[in-house]
């Protein structure tokens, strides 16, 4: 309907590289006639916490088939990942899912810390079996959250090793990872990462609408997006196409104003107003201290909210500019 009218999406097909939508079993009932419309718009399914151990084998061979058979990947969850390294049994773990048909094994340490050696271990026995591995980062806990620092160095790690994509943890969407205790998006935390490496990096779980709505509207379409509903498939992929939904209206994507003294205040202002900019013109125009501004930009840097580059006159000297959602 419309065909003509609608946006199309740059990656139509499957599997795609960015603009995945990723959506749980909970062993819930599926109608095949309505899975059947989503399922083009679903990349990967994820099979629940523990769930695997509670159905029979026969009945996940079939689930993954139907799955399957409509082109959608299926992975397991970090729980039953993390439950098999603490039981020494990861090596049987990653045989069986390979056997039964599981297409990624997520990898989390929710509950467990891994040194890189452990880690790098255990993405080789996933790899020997054929498996492709998702690495979590986060903790579900909202008493036990990570920092920026902290966050930065495991993605680091998951990188190195060779994720292809990095899941952000964000359990029930409140309160933890990029989220606050009003399920609302920390830009500065988010910003922080993005920084560092391009959002495609990452898939990003976002529980809520409104959180797939703010990512969305504040990435584009190619965002990559977990634990989306598969009532909320359909929302999701009208919004990649430049639809609005219910959940969108009244969304604020934008960044929140740096924290701080007036000091930060007044170099982002600057920055924001005249990118790129080097440090000198940054001393110049604001006739603050060097060692002021550079705390400033030090400041900013950690919140996510500029960029450091090379100058393209003089490698020897660094501009900044403003965090934009131009990485399309």
């Amino acid at each position: 309907m419309l065909d003509d009218l609608a946006k199309n999406r740059i990656d139509s097909k499957k599997p795609r590289k960015e603009g995945l939508s990723c959506t749980i079993d909970k062993l819930q009932g599926i109608d095949k006639e309505n899975f059947a419309i989503i399922a083009p718009y679903i990349d990967v399914v994820k099979i629940y916490g523990a769930f695997p151990m509670l159905i029979s084998e026969e009945s996940l061979k079939k689930k993954i088939k139907f799955y399957h058979d409509f082109g959608v990947s299926v992975s397991t969850g970090s729980t039953i990942t993390e439950f098999a390294i603490i039981e020494n049994s990861l090596e049987r773990f990653v045989k069986e899912a390979a056997k039964i048909g599981f297409d990624i094994i997520e990898v989390g340490e929710n509950s467990i810390d891994l040194s890189i050696e452990q880690k790098r271990k255990i993405g080789d026995t996933i790899k020997s079996a054929g498996l492709e591995f998702q690495w979590k980062v986060g903790k579900k806990d909202p008493r036990h959250q990570l920092g920026i620092d902290k966050t930065l160095h495991d993605i680091e790690e998951a990188v190195k090793l060779g994720s292809k994509k990095i899941v952000l943890e964000a359990n029930e969407g409140m309160n933890v990872g990029i989220y606050d205790e009003k399920s609302l998006v920390k830009w500065s935390f988010v910003g922080a990462i993005t920084t560092e490496y391009p959002p495609s990096t990452f898939i990003f779980e976002a529980p809520f609408e409104s959180q797939q709505s703010a990512l969305i509207a504040e990435f584009g379409q190619r965002v990559n997006l977990a634990e989306v509903h598969p009532d909320a498939i359909a929302s999701v992929e009208s919004q990649r196409r430049g639809f609005l939904s219910k959940s969108a209206f009244g969304v604020s994507y934008l960044r929140k104003n740096p924290e701080g003294g007036p000091a930060a205040k007044f170099i982002y202002f600057i920055i924001k107003t005249k990118h790129p900019v080097e440090q000198g013109e940054l001393i110049s125009v604001s006739h603050l201290p060097r060692r002021t501004v550079q705390a400033a930009i030090d400041d900013l840097k950690r919140q996510g909210l500029i960029i450091e580059r090379n100058s393209l006159d003089d490698a020897r000297k660094k501009v900044y500019q403003p965090v934009q959602s131009d990485w399309l």
